[in-house]
C-alpha cells in the first residue's frame, strides 16, 4: 500500500513540476506524511521532504531541458535571484531539522490548499516580457532579487515546498517574465536547490538512505518521467487550461489530506454543524439568486439598481455565518468552501451571453473580483474578531460590513439621481458627488448604530459616539478609494475604530 502512495505522490509531483514549476514537495510531502506510517514518526516530515527534494532534481532538470528547447528560459535578469536562492537553501534545510515535525507537516498541507486556490483565482499570469533588454539589473530588480531570493531560498530548504510557486510569482509579477519563461527559469533554479537541499537533508539524517532507499528510487524515477511528459504538454496547450487543472488538483488534494491528517481530532458534532451551516448558507444564496433572476427578467429594473441589489445580497450574507453556528472556524470554513464554488461557477459562466445579461459587468471579471474581495474579507473578519477576540466581539465583523455595504449602495443610487455638486481630482476615481458622499455617511451612521444596538450590548451613548466617528470616516475612505477596493478599505477602517474602542471603553 505504501508503494502505491509513493508512486501516486511522485506522479503528482512530476505533473506539478512539468506544468507550472511547482516543487515536488507541494504534493509529495502531504501525501506521504498522511498516508504512509513510515513518515508519521519522529522526523517523518523531514524524511518525506528529503525524498521529495531528491525527486525534484531530475524532474526539474528534464523540465528545464524541455522549456529551454522551446526558448523559455531567461537568466539575464534572474541570475542574482538564482544565486541568493541557492545560497540560502542549505541553511533552511539545517533549520528544518530542529523544527517540530507537526509544524513542518501541517504547513505543507495548508500550503497545498493555498496554492490550489491561487491557481483557481488566477490560472494564468499576464503574458509580458521585460522591456529591459540590457544585461545590467535595475535597482528594482536588485532589490526584488535580494529580498525574495534570500527568503525563498531559506523557505525552500526549510519547508521543501513553495519555492517553485514563489519563484513563479516573482518572475511574472515583479521581473516581467511571461509564464512559460518563468516556469523554465524557476525549474532551472530548482534543479540546484533540490540538489543542495536533498543532500543537506540526507547528510543530517542518513537513515533516509538506509530505511527508505526503495521509496527514494521509486520517487525519483516516477517524478522524472511525469515531469517530462507534463512539461511537453504544458508547452503545447493554453496556459489557462494548465492553471485550472493545477488549481483543481492541488485544492482537492489539500482539502482531502487536511481532513485525513486531522481525522482523529474531528468531532462528528462539528461535522454535523458544518453540514447544516453549509446547507443554510448555500440555501440562502440559492433562494435570493433565484429571486433576483426572476426580478431581472420580469421587472424593468435599471442596471445600476440591480447591481446594488446583488451587492446587498452579498454583504448581508455575513449574518448567517455569524448567527447560524456556535463555532467561528466552521463559519470560516463554510465561507471558504462557498468562495471556492463561486470561483469555479463564475469562471465557467463568464463567457456565456446570459451571464452579462443578468449581472451587467462594467469590466471583465468585475463580479468575480468583488466576490473574492468581499468573501475573503468576511472570512478574515470572522477569524480575527470572533476567533481571536472571542464570541463577545463578533459584532465587530458584522458592524464593519454594515458600515460599508448599505452606504456604498446608497451613495451610488443618490449620486446617480440627485448628484448635482460634483467631486473630482487625482485622488478621486471618476466623478463623484457631494450628495452621494453624504448619503454614504448618513446611511453608514444609521446602519452602524442599528447593528451595534442589536448585537453589541453597548450603551446608547457609546453606540452614538462610535457611529458618529465611523460614518464620516467611512464616507471619506469610500470617496478616495479606487478600483473598487472600498469593499476592503471601508470595513477595515470601521473595524480598526471598533478595535480601538475595545481597549478604550
Amino acid at each position: 500500500m505504501e508503494y502505491f502512495v509513493v508512486i501516486l505522490a511522485a506522479m503528482l509531483a512530476g505533473v506539478g513540476t512539468g506544468l507550472v514549476g511547482l516543487s515536488a514537495a507541494t504534493a509529495m510531502v502531504p501525501l506521504l506524511i498522511v498516508l504512509c506510517p513510515t513518515f508519521q514518526g519522529e522526523h517523518g516530515a523531514y524524511m518525506a521532504t528529503a525524498i521529495a527534494l531528491a525527486s525534484d532534481i531530475l524532474g526539474s532538470a528534464v523540465t528545464t531541458a524541455i522549456y529551454a528547447k522551446n526558448k523559455n528560459i531567461d537568466l539575464k535578469h534572474g541570475w542574482l535571484l538564482t544565486v541568493c536562492i541557492i545560497s540560502m537553501c542549505a541553511i533552511g534545510s539545517i533549520a528544518a531539522y530542529f523544527t517540530h515535525q507537526q509544524v513542518l507537516g501541517g504547513f505543507s498541507l495548508f500550503l497545498c490548499v493555498a496554492i490550489g486556490i491561487r491557481f483557481l483565482v488566477k490560472p494564468d499570469s499576464k503574458e509580458k516580457r521585460t522591456s529591459n533588454s540590457t544585461p545590467k539589473l535595475s535597482a528594482k530588480e536588485v532589490a526584488v532579487s535580494l529580498f525574495f531570493g534570500l527568503t525563498i531560498g531559506f523557505g525552500t530548504g526549510f519547508f521543501g515546498s513553495g519555492g517553485g510557486m514563489m519563484m513563479l510569482i516573482v518572475f511574472t509579477a515583479m521581473l516581467g517574465y511571461d509564464r512559460k519563461t518563468a516556469v523554465g527559469t524557476s525549474t532551472f533554479i530548482m534543479t540546484f536547490t533540490a540538489l543542495i537541499a536533498s543532500v543537506s537533508h540526507i547528510l543530517i539524517e542518513p537513515t533516509i538512505i538506509y530505511e527508505c532507499w526503495d521509496y527514494l528510487l521509486i520517487s525519483i524515477v516516477t517524478a522524472t518521467v511525469f515531469s517530462m511528459v507534463s512539461a511537453r504538454f504544458a508547452n503545447k496547450v493554453s496556459a489557462k487550461i494548465v492553471g485550472y487543472v493545477t488549481g483543481i488538483v492541488l485544492f482537492t488534494l489539500g482539502i482531502v489530506l487536511v481532513c485525513l491528517n486531522y481525522r482523529e481530532h474531528i468531532n462528528m458534532i462539528y461535522v454535523e454543524e458544518f453540514g447544516k451551516l453549509l446547507i443554510y448558507y448555500f440555501g440562502y444564496f440559492a433562494v435570493l439568486a433565484t429571486t433576483l433572476i426572476i426580478i431581472r427578467f420580469t421587472i424593468k429594473v435599471p442596471d445600476y439598481i440591480f447591481r446594488k441589489i446583488l451587492h446587498v445580497v452579498a454583504f448581508s450574507s455575513i449574518f448567517p455565518l455569524l448567527y447560524c453556528t456556535r463555532t467561528w472556524w466552521i463559519a470560516a470554513m463554510v465561507e471558504i468552501a462557498f468562495l471556492f464554488v463561486i470561483i469555479l461557477a463564475l469562471r465557467a459562466a463568464e463567457n456565456l451571453s446570459v451571464y452579462q445579461m443578468v449581472l451587467v459587468e462594467k469590466k471583465k471579471h468585475e463580479i468575480l473580483t468583488s466576490f473574492i474581495l468581499l468573501f475573503s474579507l468576511m472570512t478574515i473578519l470572522i477569524a480575527v474578531f470572533w476567533g481571536l477576540f472571542g464570541e463577545e466581539h463578533k459584532y465587530i465583523a458584522a458592524t464593519a460590513i454594515m458600515a460599508w455595504g448599505p452606504g456604498d449602495a446608497a451613495a451610488a443610487i443618490v449620486g446617480k439621481n440627485l448628484g448635482r455638486h460634483k467631486l473630482s481630482g487625482k485622488w478621486i476615481e471618476g466623478v463623484k458627488s457631494v450628495e452621494g458622499s453624504l448619503a454614504m455617511g448618513v446611511t453608514s451612521f444609521i446602519c452602524t448604530a442599528l447593528t451595534l444596538f442589536l448585537l453589541s450590548g453597548l450603551g446608547l451613548g457609546t453606540i452614538f459616539l462610535l457611529s458618529l466617528i465611523i460614518a464620516p470616516i467611512a464616507a471619506l475612505v469610500e470617496l478616495y478609494t479606487k478600483n473598487g477596493m472600498d469593499t476592503v478599505t471601508v470595513p477595515i477602517a470601521a473595524s480598526a475604530i471598533l478595535l480601538v474602542s475595545i481597549f478604550l471603553l
